[in-house]
């Protein structure tokens, strides 16, 4: 007698669900990796710009500006323009710091980076009772 096999044994099946359940796991943890890696290049560029535009500032009226609670609005005087859109961290959890020296006359801006590994790590830094682990100041201090 000549059995004609269809289909797939059990065994097999759970062969397979085991194979592409494994798979998911690696292609998931990688990708949420390569999320905080993301969203870490973007904190720092957006420190980066935001350093920019104070040193302009600065540059301008001898004394940089005072920006606390205005993450999302313009970096302006009456007349120039020198950010159209002040960043803020991309899950605001914290969302970036800020401090202003003395007479406005240096300052520091801190986020926190999620990918531990980063070169870029120093600290721990505490602003309003928050670490913070990444930091960029006025050129007269440092973070």
């Amino acid at each position: 007698m000549i059995k004609n096999k269809k289909g797939f044994t059990l065994i097999e099946l759970l062969v397979v669900i085991a194979i592409l359940g494994i798979l998911s796991v690696i292609g998931l943890s990688s990708f949420r990796a390569s999320q905080a890696k993301a969203r870490d290049a973007k904190r720092k560029s957006d420190l980066q710009q935001l350093q920019r535009a104070l040193e302009m500032y600065f540059n301008d009226h001898r004394q940089y500006p005072e920006i606390q609670g205005n993450w999302g609005s313009e970096l302006r005087d009456g007349e120039t323009i020198y950010m159209k859109l002040i960043p803020s961290d991309p899950t605001e959890n914290p969302p970036y710091c800020y401090i202003l020296g003395p007479n406005g006359t240096s300052y520091q801006i801190y986020a926190r980076l999620e990918n531990t590994e980063d070169q870029n790590i120093g600290g721990p830094f505490t602003c309003n009772a928050q670490e913070y682990n990444f930091g960029v100041s006025s050129s007269n201090t440092s973070p």
